[in-house]
């Protein structure tokens, strides 16, 4: 008889990149979730309640392509830090959680950070490999069209702005 372990494999990726645009700008970018369908790579739609900036709490209904399949994610943010820089986590979906970050590097170059931590649990976990490396992928690849967006400057404006 074969049984399938509940253990879960947990992998942690981690991406970045400096852009030539001021930490102001590129935060206004990643921290609307209104502008991840035009960087993030598979995402099909991206709905926070409420709009506008990231706070705690924000929701998030997310649509994304993946391997040739779509996958219906929701989630929330669980933390906003003071220096540009919020957690968040899957509540329904993917077993996932992340956060992303900008420093200053001067007043118009910043760094940008994107943590992705993925469980995946019995079956799944032997595919994890071909999904951590498709994933660390297009990280890197989101992090490319993330500056090429800030180029161009922001698309959704903060409220109230």
């Amino acid at each position: 008889m074969t049984t399938t372990s509940n253990r879960s494999r947990t992998d942690q990726l981690f991406a970045s990149i400096e852009i030539d645009r001021s930490a102001d700008l590129v935060w206004t970018l990643i921290a609307d979730y209104r502008n991840d369908i035009h960087w993030r790579h598979g995402v099909t739609r991206m709905e926070p309640t409420p709009a506008g900036p990231v706070r705690v709490g924000t929701r998030t209904d997310e649509v994304m392509r993946l391997a040739g399949r779509t996958y219906r994610n929701l989630g929330e943010v669980t933390a906003v830090g003071p220096d540009r820089q919020f957690a968040w986590r899957t509540v329904q979906g993917a077993d996932a959680d992340g956060s992303r970050s900008v420093a200053p590097l001067g007043p118009d170059r910043a760094l940008v950070r994107l943590e992705l931590n993925v469980r995946t649990k019995g079956l799944q976990r032997l595919i994890a490999p071909v999904l951590v490396t498709m994933l660390r992928r297009d990280l890197d690849a989101d992090l490319a069209r993330l500056r090429a967006l800030a180029d161009r400057g922001a698309l959704q404006q903060p409220s109230g702005a």
